[in-house]
């Protein structure tokens, strides 16, 4: 299982990540924002449900304060094999995806994202703090903390409760 890695960050409002494009996205803008952060996958069974789930909580919540922050992973079973471009645009294209899909990303291991290091190091998972599979969710409040991750067979919209609540819905 390997030691778990520290990292110093507090708050996933500290980090700095890439578009699709490869420009630097500061996370900070998203200060006041609850947010869902997911890895995602073009071609995984879960995509189309996941996809065209994410895209109804979006158009649902944006408005109240909510984003959702895609990142394309090859990982698994190499279910991302494009660029981060087409991945990009398979979103928008095929689930009208208006929410964020940032460069492709590494989940787990020596060259895995340091957002990722972080969202783990917050929310472990079953048995172990491993992303397991495409689709991993993570639900992060306002300060950037995060509240709750879910597995990939967790539909998104099954957590609608629990964004409601870091919005202050309920």
């Amino acid at each position: 299982m390997g030691a778990s890695k520290s990292v110093p960050q507090k708050s996933i409002h500290e980090f700095t990540v890439k578009d699709s494009k490869g420009k630097n996205v500061d996370l900070s803008i998203y200060k006041g924002k609850v947010l869902l952060v997911v890895n995602v996958a073009s071609k995984c069974g879960f995509t189309s449900t996941n996809y065209t789930q994410l895209t109804q909580l979006y158009n649902e919540y944006k408005d109240k304060g909510f984003e959702v922050l895609a990142f394309p992973c090859n990982q698994f079973l190499k279910q991302e094999p494009g660029t981060s471009e087409q991945a990009q645009e398979f979103a928008c294209t095929r689930f009208s995806a208006e929410y964020p899909i940032f460069q492709k990303v590494r989940v787990n291991g020596p060259s895995e994202a340091p957002v990722y290091t972080f969202l783990k190091a917050s929310k472990g998972g079953f048995l172990s703090k491993s992303i397991k599979w495409n689709f991993t969710k993570f639900l992060v409040d306002k300060e950037g903390q995060v509240i709750r991750r879910y597995g990939s067979t967790t539909p998104p919209l099954s957590i609608k409760a629990d964004i409601q609540k870091a919005l202050g819905e309920n």
